[in-house]
């Protein structure tokens, strides 16, 4: 599959333009690798250049996924924020890590460096644009671009409006990721979690209060989602889903349904102590389970395998 067909599911292939990526951890790489596959040109500011040979080839890797070629040509490493060409860049994105300071001490580096009318992004999964750009005189083309991992495979790209920010700036940024194949979303309030991740944590509230309970395992709840209404979200969202069923049946099921949901303000027991244990997951080979190198390779091989096939199935993102 050639990178327009892959991105033409979602909107188009782009003319050619410039970024710069901030960043080069695993969300870095993945998002310079989304404007690589739409023949940008990615000025990726990394400052330890011994790490700069392997993010290329992890990079390259990436844009191959997204069935597009690698033209090692546009992409360009920078070792700090002096060396970047600034002029004729489209977008600025970053992908540092998650500390408010750090966050803060760039974004002010940025207000100033950047031509004015250029888009800044910030991929914080965590933090409000309002605080990160709480400092900036031009804090109005700052919003936040919150991508998923693994970025370059799941289109979904939340666009969180600051206090400060303008209507244009989210309008450009929105324009961008969906001409580059993106699944755009405005997210109009700067609140905790933006869209997804505060319906996905409510999901996973209950998910893990089931096991707390007992009422089911947690293999049993991985399951239940995937196979149920996870495979049918694939398709339909859920306010799609309930149009097709109706809402005087969902109305019903609420009054029943909602009295006995969990409604805590603090995690669970079971998530609480497989922190307490260090019990965190592949990154640690133990969570609900062990883990052997084997398996988290193949795991991830198989998880990936499935991102691009239902990207395939799925076409294009309707109008929003």
């Amino acid at each position: 599959m050639s990178a327009c067909n892959f991105i033409d599911n979602y909107g188009g292939c782009m003319q050619e333009r410039q970024s710069v990526m901030i960043g080069c951890g695993i969300m870095g790489r993945d998002i310079a690798a989304i404007f690589l596959a739409g023949n940008w040109t990615v000025q990726i500011v990394e400052s330890n250049a011994a790490k700069w040979p392997d993010a290329a080839r992890l990079i390259a890797a990436a844009v191959q996924q997204l069935g597009a070629s690698f033209d090692r040509d546009r992409l360009v490493f920078r070792a700090g924020l002096s060396d970047v060409v600034w002029d004729d860049t489209d977008v600025v994105l970053e992908a540092i890590v998650e500390n408010l300071d750090a966050k803060q001490a760039l974004f002010e580096s940025l207000d100033h460096r950047v031509p004015p009318h250029v888009p800044i992004g910030s991929n914080s999964s965590s933090m409000r644009i309002s605080d990160v750009a709480q400092r900036c005189k031009t804090a109005s083309r700052m919003a936040n671009t919150h991508f998923f991992q693994p970025a370059h495979l799941v289109p979904l790209v939340e666009i969180a409006k600051g206090e400060k920010t303008d209507a244009t700036t989210i309008d450009a940024l929105y324009a961008i990721f969906r001409e580059l194949g993106r699944a755009p979303v405005r997210v109009n309030k700067d609140v905790p979690g933006f869209l997804a991740n505060r319906i996905q944590h409510a999901l996973m509230r209950e998910a893990f209060s089931v096991i707390d309970s007992g009422l089911a395992s947690a293999g049993d709840v991985d399951i239940a989602v995937q196979f149920g209404f996870g495979f049918r979200y694939a398709a339909a969202g859920p306010i799609l889903l309930k149009e097709f069923a109706g809402f005087d049946t969902q109305h019903a099921a609420a009054r029943v349904i909602y009295p006995s949901l969990c409604n805590d303000t603090i995690p669970s027991r079971t998530l609480a102590e497989l922190v307490a244990r260090g019990h965190l997951g592949m990154k640690t080979k133990r969570g609900m389970r062990s883990w052997t190198e084997a398996e988290i390779a193949e795991a991830q091989a198989r998880y990936e395998t499935a991102l691009i096939r239902a990207a395939q199935v799925l076409g294009p993102v309707p109008a929003n």
